[in-house]
């Protein structure tokens, strides 16, 4: 949890009653305009499915208002959706309607087992190649269909019967119903594109809702004998039946709706979350998706649907952008939009019987045809997965969508081995020396290709390995490491590189097999610039960056690993002068390599510079092309951090790696203490409160985050300090500890403690009092206590265990600053 802390009012009213009056217009217009678009559509897919006309209207109702309220994405808006329409129809066809509601009800208890289990993450591990494949071929099959009623006849029962039935209707049409189908689509297609004002206010209304408004309106008004929507009396509105077939049969069933609602609902929640980024700044926004509590009302929701007689429910991606867009604000919208066909489904039924068929028919028919998308097939052209996705397709036209589903996770599983089993093996030979390059992964079955190549590099001559790839497997790594020690042998030099020719440490190759068939550190590329030679018949190799999987990616510096001593006492050159580790790996002779500087070099570097050095070179090589294009952009547009990060100067402390933040994120205070002078009593020194002032009115930071750590020296300074010791400017600058000091010993204050245990001693209940004093400290500044009362500013308490890893979040209470309690942060956090 995360305290807020915010201005007090003896007379401020609950932050939900204020956001519910503040949103309710915005939530209100919004659901109006989903309300429009799902009522057409939803009674369009309950025509496609051949369920009766109700189940439409029950399953949005539902969706709206069940998951609506339960669900984890908050403007995301569930109901019929496209992709259920056909084995929805398939299990009609095969079981009935009465059964299929039961199935669905199962389904929605299979779904809430799976998000209890937390798995919603996992329904996202399909390739986007499999599920947009699906999505284009559930599209295909409904447009099949749906075309023969366009055309005034009836769908077959399979998409190939379908095709196969085509050229008869096409030379039979019905004049009426193709006129009605016609009109409907062509005012689907040019309702965005009208022009003026006129056009700009008209656009206003969905253009579903425009299409078979006019095609309702000109069928009436021409006096057309044409088949229209009968809503038969909810009296004998159809409920569910005990489950009636073949009990491997039901189960696949159940398991189809199951896995095609589940993953079109989380992948509608994730979409949704990328609309809503792009879209809002962040002070707009509501809370990301919470993909196991979506999927956990998503199966309330079917269930709810099941029993009452409705089709199976989902998330609808285009009312879910319709939502967003029309401005809403909140969950409230879809539940809104849910009580609006709930009341229509009440009150207009003699206006919805007046709809042909044949309308809805051609608004289902134009949804199909826009599942297949030209954006989807151009990202799986980009990605190299063509072949998956039209595998996909047409297994799911021809067979289903579980059959299709199930081929095309083989044909990726089958695509993904090719990819990892070929290997480009190549050799070069130039006046320096022999290269062999290696493009892919090395597996076992490059083994052959492999020994073949080396043993064309004659023994005694310079060689060049390029490693181009991210995964050895062991057997590849005993060939290459037998062929290194043979080639060094006879007397020949190595120099092992990774991608784009940077050269990488030899001990990182050759110190033990299981890291190298996990593969080379950073992908291959990336240790310091080793050298592997011959010296007196022997093999010697380096110790440099990646030579421990501890020390990664601060070696560099390796003043924090207990092993540097060894490495370094045993590969340092006699008398050389004492360049360890990284340094040691840049700086010595390679015979057969020349112009390689030698080790005398070495002497001439002090270890401080050094390591500086060495640090800043592995940045340059291997940070600074990854972070250039961003930190161009922030030197274009300047910064706009989010937080100001007040922290200890603790060099164990390492703000960027504990929060996971980039550049631009925080802008951060470091001093003795993470203390926070009171105004004015910085006597002369106002640095700290200069970076308040700066961060909170120039940056307009929306939140301060004041973090303590475990074993803070400055705190035991504290503990440890006596009346009448020298005046230094240490002890002057702990001064504004003492309240701090003060607070921990008075009767008045409850100890900070951390979640589910005491401090461990006096140190470590200084520094979490620390955090609270100074966050008091905070609130006396005028420029944090202007824009708390504005409500538009936010405190945090943060305290880091250094030996445990673990960071801490001062919780929120009914009191902010007498609720002293740090709860540990986990991974899902």
């Amino acid at each position: 949890m995360t305290a807020t802390a915010s201005a007090p009012s003896a007379t401020r009213q609950p932050p939900g009653a204020r956001n519910f009056r503040k949103d309710l217009p915005a939530d209100l217009s919004a659901s109006a305009a989903v309300f429009l678009i799902a009522l057409p559509l939803s009674l369009g897919i309950a025509l496609a499915t051949g369920a009766p006309l109700q189940a439409g209207l029950v399953a949005a109702a539902v969706g709206g208002i069940v998951a609506g309220r339960l669900g984890g994405a908050p403007l995301q808006v569930s109901g019929p959706a496209a992709g259920l329409t056909v084995v929805t129809a398939e299990l009609i066809q095969r079981y009935g309607w009465r059964t299929t509601c039961a199935i669905t009800v199962l389904a929605g208890c299979c779904q809430l087992g799976l998000a209890f289990l937390r798995t919603a993450r996992s329904a996202l591990m399909v390739s986007p190649a499999i599920v947009h494949g699906m999505l284009a071929g559930i599209g295909v099959t409904i447009a099949l269909a749906q075309l023969h009623i366009v055309l005034g006849g009836t769908p077959q029962s399979s998409a190939v019967a379908n095709v196969v039935g085509l050229p008869a209707q096409l030379a039979d049409p019905h004049p009426a119903a193709l006129a009605v189908s016609a009109l409907t689509l062509c005012v689907l297609l040019g309702w965005n594109r009208l022009p003026g004002r006129a056009g700009r206010a008209l656009r206003k209304v969905p253009a579903a809702l425009a299409a078979v408004a006019s095609a309702t309106a000109f069928a009436a008004l021409a006096g057309l004998a044409l088949p229209r929507v009968d809503l038969p009396s909810w009296s004998s509105h159809a409920l569910p039946e005990l489950p009636e077939g073949p009990v491997l049969g039901l189960i696949a069933a159940v398991l189809t709706i199951t896995l095609v609602g589940s993953v079109e609902s989380l992948l509608s929640s994730v979409a949704t979350d990328k609309l809503i980024a792009s879209e809002r700044g962040t002070e707009d926004r509501p809370p990301r998706a919470d993909l196991d509590r979506e999927l956990r009302g998503q199966g309330a929701a079917n269930i709810v649907s099941g029993l009452l007689g409705g089709l199976p429910v989902t998330g609808v991606a285009v009312r879910s952008v319709a939502n967003v867009k029309s401005g809403a604000v909140s969950r409230k919208s879809a539940m809104f939009h849910g009580l609006w066909v709930v009341l229509a489904a009440g009150l207009l039924v003699p206006v919805l019987d007046l709809i042909p068929l044949a309308a809805l028919a051609a608004l289902v028919m134009f949804v199909g045809v826009q599942m297949v998308s030209i954006t989807h097939l151009r990202t799986v052209t980009r990605h190299r997965e063509v072949l998956v996705y039209a595998t996909t397709i047409a297994a799911v036209v021809l067979g289903g969508v579980l059959e299709g589903v199930a081929v095309g996770i083989a044909v990726a599983v089958a695509l993904a081995l090719r990819r990892l089993a070929r290997t480009r093996i190549t050799v070069e030979e130039s006046g320096a020396g022999h290269r062999v390059t290696v493009r892919g992964q090395l597996t076992f079955l490059a083994v052959p290709r492999l020994s073949r190549v080396l043993n064309q590099v004659p023994h005694g001559g310079h060689a060049v390995v390029e490693l181009d790839g991210s995964f050895m497997d062991h057997a590849a790594y005993e060939t290459l490491h037998d062929w290194q020690e043979s080639h060094l042998a006879h007397g020949g030099s190595l120099e092992l590189t990774g991608r784009g020719g940077a050269a990488f440490s030899g001990a990182a190759f050759s110190g033990a097999a299981a890291e190298a068939a996990g593969g080379l550190p950073s992908g291959g590329d990336g240790g310091s610039g080793a050298r592997a030679g011959a010296a007196s018949g022997g093999h010697r190799a380096e110790a440099g960056r990646g030579a421990h999987h501890c020390c990664r990616p601060w070696t560099p510096w390796q003043n924090h690993c207990d092993h540097r001593a060894a490495p370094a006492a045993s590969t340092a050159p006699a008398g050389g002068g004492g360049a360890t580790g990284a340094e040691s790996a840049e700086l010595r002779t390679v015979p057969g390599a020349p112009g390689v500087p030698g080790a005398s070099a070495a002497a001439a570097v002090r270890p401080g510079a050094g390591q500086l050095a060495s640090g800043i070179g592995a940045f340059q090589r291997d940070t600074a092309p990854h972070v250039r294009e961003e930190l161009a952009r922030l030197a274009r547009e300047g910064q706009r951090p989010s937080q100001l990060f007040l922290t200890c100067a603790d060099s164990r402390l390492v703000t960027s790696m504990i929060t996971a933040s980039g550049p631009g994120d925080l802008f951060t205070v470091r001093n003795v203490g993470n203390l926070v002078p009171l105004p004015g009593a910085e006597s002369g020194d106002d640095s700290v409160a200069a970076a308040i002032e700066y961060a909170v009115d120039v940056l307009q930071v929306s939140s301060i985050t004041v973090c303590g750590h475990s074993g803070c020296g400055a705190m035991q300074a504290l503990l440890n300090s006596r009346p009448g010791a020298p005046v230094t400017p240490l002890t002057r600058w702990l001064r504004h500890g003492l309240p701090s000091l003060k607070r921990m010993g008075s009767r008045h204050h409850a100890w900070a403690r951390i979640s589910g245990r005491l401090p461990a001693d006096a140190v470590e209940q200084l520094c979490l009092t620390n955090v609270v004093q100074q966050l008091e400290h905070l609130r006396a500044h005028e420029s944090v206590a202007r824009r708390l009362a504005e409500g538009t500013l936010e405190l945090h308490g943060m305290y880091f265990h250094v030996g445990e890893a673990q960071a801490y979040l001062l919780s929120a209470g009914e009191d902010f600053f007498d609720c002293r309690v740090f709860d540990s942060v986990g991974q899902n956090a």
